[in-house]
């Protein structure tokens, strides 16, 4: 957890130092409004704390919180997201089943889909301060293959239902021409169920369960540069966990750091690149009904790791609806295994402005 915070102090003196140098190096500068386009105009009126519709179709999808709304606005979203993963890995090395059998498991996970539905709603409380909550609904679905002494059996285990809701705020921390920062706040309620159970093998493990099962904390803190035609930017956001679940164990503390670059092709086109590192840790307590040594998925040591991925996405906006479409592929993954590793990352995006 520590980790953590620091990691997020570090990104935000960082992104302040460099947006106060921007500030300076402009100081002095005017702006001729005779040559700005309509674009320009539109973004200069609507500043970036309390951003257009424009302006806000330019934000990666995959970013949670990525911006703030004007006073009295409200948007609400749909969210749909596919996980492939596809073969095990043990730090930055590939496994087949016959490897993983050979460290003593009888039971191989060999696929994994991970679907998610999030529903979400923001509304700009003050210019300055901005509330949202986002619903998840999730259908897990995991292939296994199981050798000696079961015999040679594939089977499938499936898992739906509410995930963990998320509720909490956006602050505006500070805001120069056409530069901003802003803190992200946000808690994850144990909404998710952590009691799944299928038909082989009885309680579910831990990638399976539908939730966290504690109250985590999200801080994080979000950078962000608009010019006339482009926007880049950075984001830090933690999820740490505070408490032991129902059934004696912790999820991994989390760290997202994220960097992107969005250009409008047209008014309405604005395709955008990212690059997402993910670091998650292992497990602290073990579930007492899921056995470590049948299968890696029950081993709360083996579920840890880090992964790098490049993203591309393309968002449309019509008539007050913005729809975008969002694929990462894994530059790099490096995990605590036998571990499924992720093959990508797909999702569609579907936003009203109100």
């Amino acid at each position: 957890m520590k980790k953590v915070l620091l990691s997020i102090m570090v990104f935000g003196a960082y992104t302040l130092s460099a947006m106060h140098a921007s500030a300076q190096d402009q100081s002095g500068q005017t702006m001729d409004h005779s040559n700005m386009s309509k674009d320009q105009m539109s973004e200069m009126m609507h500043g970036v704390g309390g951003h257009d519709m424009q302006t806000m179709a330019r934000y990666p999808a995959s970013l949670v919180g990525g911006h703030l709304m004007n006073k009295g606005g409200w948007m609400a979203s749909y969210k749909f997201m596919r996980m492939d993963m596809d073969g095990n890995r043990d730090g930055t090395r590939r496994q087949s089943p016959a490897d993983v059998r050979a460290e003593g498991f009888a039971v191989v996970p060999t696929e994994m889909t991970m679907d998610m539905h999030m529903f979400g709603a923001m509304y700009g409380a003050t210019d300055k301060v901005t509330v949202m909550a986002m619903v998840p609904f999730l259908d897990n679905e995991m292939d296994h293959v199981a050798g000696m002494p079961l015999g040679a059996v594939e089977f499938t285990t499936e898992a739906d239902g509410i995930g963990d809701v998320k509720v909490g705020g956006l602050v505006k921390l500070m805001k120069q021409g056409n530069r901003s920062l802003h803190f992200n706040g946000l808690v994850s309620l144990p909404t998710g169920s952590i009691d799944e159970t299928d038909l082989p093998p009885g309680q579910l493990p831990y990638p399976m369960q539908l939730g966290s099962g504690t109250f985590d904390l999200m801080p994080g803190i979000t950078y962000t540069v608009h010019q006339s035609g482009y926007s880049w930017g950075a984001q830090a956001l933690g999820t740490l966990r505070i408490s032991d679940n129902d059934r004696d164990y912790t999820l991994g503390d989390q760290l997202r750091a994220s960097g992107w670059y969005s250009r409008e092709f047209t008014p309405s086109w604005i395709v955008n690149f990212r690059l997402d590192w993910t670091h998650w840790g292992n497990i602290d307590g073990a579930d007492e009904e899921l056995n470590p040594a049948l299968v890696p998925t029950a081993d709360p040591d083996r579920r840890g790791g880090d992964r790098l991925d490049l993203g591309i996405g393309l968002t449309k906006s019509i008539a007050g609806w913005q729809i975008g479409a969002d694929v990462a592929i894994p530059l790099h993954q490096d995990l605590d295994g036998p571990q499924l590793e992720t093959d990508s990352i797909i999702s569609i995006t579907i936003k009203k402005h109100i």
